[in-house]
């Protein structure tokens, strides 16, 4: 079911791996230039053109943004007790992973009467996103409101599309999980006419614009982050979700492909990729996932997952291999059955979350092993990093020197603006001692 590709017997540098590994295809520009159009109704026309798009993308016609605090209250009392007990669990495994994310100010003494202070400092308002589509993801209100709160972000609005089967209505189980989280600002928008409202605001809804977007969504949503960058912060463009596995002989191949298939779920797009040394074990591996993926609910969709470009086996010679294929790949779900996976992940760089051994599936980390599923995707996290409180923090520096300590650098600083051509720089410095 896996394409196979075999890199066995070949040295490969990083370029080669790059352009050799499966990736979903996606063409983001071409999605920015059809969000730009829906993005500027929305910056010109507010709510009209919310209620508009709705009604264009999601099949509702209620004419309802704004979600009642009535709305939230009656999804929490009719939450299922066992549900509610899994997700109070998953909050708190959230909140207490998420603490140690945030940072203690720090004093640098550098000379008497000279100290430099770096401190954190939260922003004001966050527009928080949780995807509809395919799935209803309450797992995902949980992993941003969490960390903002954590950070000490005074202001949280969320926003998630409306949906056809609840009359208009945010999904129950998403407006549930804002009451258990206190989170009362809820606004039922979606794709990028809500990264818009979020970036420029909607006065007449009571929605004024925020400072950092964060939440996965499909495609438009990840184009309407890239056009409002600048404008506020963003986590990142999130696209398909994605899990790579790195194994050797001792890998089971049953958990192994109910993992690929796990995320193959998700979305047509998804891509599930194994690494292997072994090829008795990439062939037990792909006879499992036929068979898992032909009983699964979601079957079409994961078999569409599993057998496009963005997924398949990749067979090396050695774990050293497979590391330099991991660190290229640059996963957001990275997987790890080999013998000894801990010390295998200390030579791991690049991949959003790491999963250590048989017993920490991908599926943990979705909902309550205390890590964020916002994760980076596409090969971002060679240069990204999980959603967590520090996404929401500002490290500031104060400078606070004493006469004592700037007389010791003055006659520098007015060489160096001398050098620099900038001769009232060092004229502000000197000012203060004649």
């Amino acid at each position: 079911m896996l394409r196979l590709i075999d890199l066995r017997g070949q040295k490969t540098d990083h370029a080669t791996l790059l352009a050799t590994l499966p990736r979903a295809e996606l063409d983001v520009e071409q999605a920015v230039a059809r969000a730009m159009p829906l993005m500027e109704d929305v910056r010109a026309n507010g709510a009209a053109a919310l209620i508009r798009q709705a009604e264009q993308f999601d099949g509702v016609t209620s004419g309802h943004v704004s979600v009642p605090a009535q709305d939230i209250d009656e999804a929490v009392d009719h939450l299922d007790p066992a549900l509610r007990a899994a997700i109070e669990e998953s909050i708190r495994r959230q909140r207490e992973a998420s603490a140690v994310q945030v940072h203690s100010t720090v004093v640098t003494e550098l000379a008497p009467g000279a100290r430099v202070i770096q401190r954190w400092r939260p922003v004001r308002r966050v527009g928080l996103y949780v995807p509809g589509g395919k799935a209803v993801y309450p797992s995902s209100v949980i992993m941003n409101v969490v960390p903002a709160q954590v950070a000490g972000v005074p202001e949280i609005v969320v926003a998630s599309p409306a949906q056809a089967n609840f009359g208009g209505a945010i999904h129950p189980l998403i407006l549930a999980v804002c009451g258990l989280l206190g989170v009362q600002h809820v606004f039922a928008m979606g794709g990028a006419g809500a990264i818009a409202a979020f970036a420029y605001g909607v006065p007449e809804l009571g929605l004024d614009p925020v400072d950092v977007i964060t939440g996965p969504g499909n495609i438009y949503v990840a184009a309407a982050k890239r056009i409002v960058r600048g404008v506020c912060g963003i986590d990142a463009e999130a696209g398909p979700t994605e899990i790579m596995i790195v194994a050797d002989s001792t890998g089971d191949p049953d958990l192994i492909a109910a993992d690929l298939l796990s995320q193959a779920e998700h979305d047509e797009q998804a891509g599930s990729v194994l690494v292997t040394t072994d090829e008795a074990l990439a062939s037990a591996v792909d006879e499992r996932i036929a068979v898992r993926a032909a009983a699964t609910p979601n079957s079409a969709r994961a078999i569409t997952a599993l057998t496009g470009p963005q997924s398949g086996t990749i067979l090396v010679d050695s774990l050293d291999a497979a590391i330099d294929v991991a660190n290229a790949y640059g996963a957001e779900h990275l997987e790890l059955h080999t013998a000894d996976p801990h010390a295998l992940a200390e030579r791991i760089d690049n991949a959003g979350a790491i999963f250590l051994g048989a017993y920490s599936p991908v599926s943990l980390g979705d909902y309550s092993s205390g890590s964020n599923h916002v994760l980076p995707t596409g090969g971002q996290a060679r240069f990204s990093a999980a959603l967590g409180a520090y996404s929401f923090l500002r490290p500031q520096q104060l400078i606070d020197y004493t006469r004592e300590g700037l007389s010791e650098l003055a006659d520098g600083i007015v060489a160096f603006a001398e050098a620099e051509y900038l001769p009232a720089h060092g004229e502000a410095v000197s000012a203060r001692f004649q």
